[in-house]
């Protein structure tokens, strides 16, 4: 068996590197690059008081190495993972979309790593190499195949890889999970500190909204319209969403219970939403009730549109009630199911296409800010609309151009509105 002087050699070293020494101990093997690992610290001097020095700071970082590899807990960052989603307070596709992040791009990295030894430099070489391509080749070219086993790759159209990075978006959900995992390991006592609260992750990318022009949306609203049937009011959907900036799923779970035509209100307090084909009503996205004023055309739209509802129900012999969804589907006549969210999606995606307009349902959302922010309308007034937190920061970070553009627009209304100085008056 090796003495202990000679294992301390092969862990680490001790160099000269110009006027100090280097000291070098092996550390493991990193998971997400397959290199070793070494810490390192350098003493400044040659002499034999910098040699001491050098021989404290190799047992301080041996001893390091050490406890981490000898940790009192063994649990693998893949279980604390699991405990984490099963665990947390989700929503469910919250939920599952992190279960989908952790299988891609997570688990097969450090998933078997022990929760311990998962370090702040680990984290950021992972958001490196996800960045630089998403599935962490080793920068050598190989072909993608298509399918397994022998084969014809031409026959099969197989590609040589192409490296493509993650968004900065998606890395930093990515952050966003690993943190929250390792902050329950953390309160567990699983670990003394989560890493992920120091790592540096990829800058959040700058919103650049799209809303359509104002003669597009002229365009879409006369194209919806155009498309009402005799069991739908596409039309109405369509100028509500563009005149409130209401969710797409809030939309369809909207009642007539929360419509006050009297008052010329709409009250916003849940969400539907498909999930796996089954849909559902749940809270609104940021879990907060909104009450949103109307104009007076978009009420005498909703009167109107109501009292059709009305008609169709009669015809049936089932009356109208309050519970009943302002908004259902094409194909069927029937207020007691909301319209899908998916369906909205496309069937808006197709009439905009049909008029040659690059743009989607959500896009009619920031058209109602941006028409807002550009007419002086203050920023904590449009938030609330929207239902952004946070007093207004989300849509500043969001529409910040607007805002800049309405903040020009006050300064010249201001100074318009000012008595114009006399030149050489003091």
């Amino acid at each position: 068996m090796a003495d202990s002087g000679e294992q301390r050699r092969r862990r680490g070293s001790v160099r000269q590197r110009g006027n100090s020494l280097q000291v070098r101990v092996f550390s493991g093997v990193d998971p997400v690059t397959g290199k070793d690992v070494y810490l390192t610290e350098t003493v400044k001097g040659t002499d034999r008081a910098a040699e001491k020095a050098a021989e404290k700071v190799m047992t301080r970082l041996l001893s390091q190495v050490d406890q981490q590899r000898s940790a009192t807990s063994s649990v693998a960052f893949g279980y604390v993972l699991d405990e984490w989603l099963r665990t947390a307070e989700l929503d469910e596709d919250t939920r599952d979309m992190y279960r989908g992040y952790a299988d891609r791009n997570i688990r097969p990295v450090l998933g078997d790593e022990p929760v311990r030894k998962v370090s702040t430099r680990m984290l950021e070489t992972l958001y490196a190499e996800l960045r630089r391509c998403r599935v962490r080749c080793d920068g050598k070219p190989f072909i993608v195949h298509r399918v397994d086993g022998d084969h014809d790759c031409v026959k099969k159209r197989c590609k040589p890889h192409e490296c493509k990075p993650l968004a900065a978006s998606t890395v930093r959900q990515l952050h966003s999970i690993m943190s929250g995992a390792l902050s329950a390991a953390e309160r567990w006592e699983w670990i003394d500190a989560n890493p992920a609260r120091i790592a540096k992750r990829p800058k959040q990318p700058q919103p650049q909204p799209t809303p359509p022009s104002p003669s597009e949306a002229a365009q879409l609203v006369d194209a919806a319209f155009a498309m009402d049937g005799e069991i739908d009011d596409w039309g109405t959907l369509v100028w509500l969403v563009m005149t409130t900036g209401i969710r797409r799923g809030e939309v369809c779970a909207l009642k007539w219970s929360r419509v006050d035509l009297e008052q010329g209100i709409i009250e916003v307090r849940s969400s539907y939403v498909l999930r796996k084909g089954v849909g559902r009503v749940k809270d609104t996205k940021t879990h907060q009730m909104r009450r949103i004023a109307l104009d007076t055309e978009t009420t005498v739209l909703l009167r109107e549109h109501k009292d059709r509802s009305r008609q169709r129900l009669a015809e049936l012999n089932v009356k109208l009630t309050d519970d009943m969804y302002v908004f259902s589907g094409v194909r069927k006549f029937d207020p007691t199911q909301p319209y899908s969210p998916h369906a909205v999606s496309s069937r808006y995606k197709d009439m905009a296409e049909r008029l040659g307009i690059d743009t989607h349902i959500h896009a009619l959302r920031h058209y109602s800010a941006t028409e807002l922010l550009a007419a002086g309308i203050d920023l904590r007034t449009v938030a609330g609309r929207l239902g952004h937190g946070g007093g207004g920061a989300t849509t500043l970070r969001v529409y910040a151009a607007w805002v800049a553009a309405s903040d020009r627009k006050a300064a010249e209304i201001l100074g318009s509105r000012m008595s114009k100085p006399k030149p050489g008056q003091k």
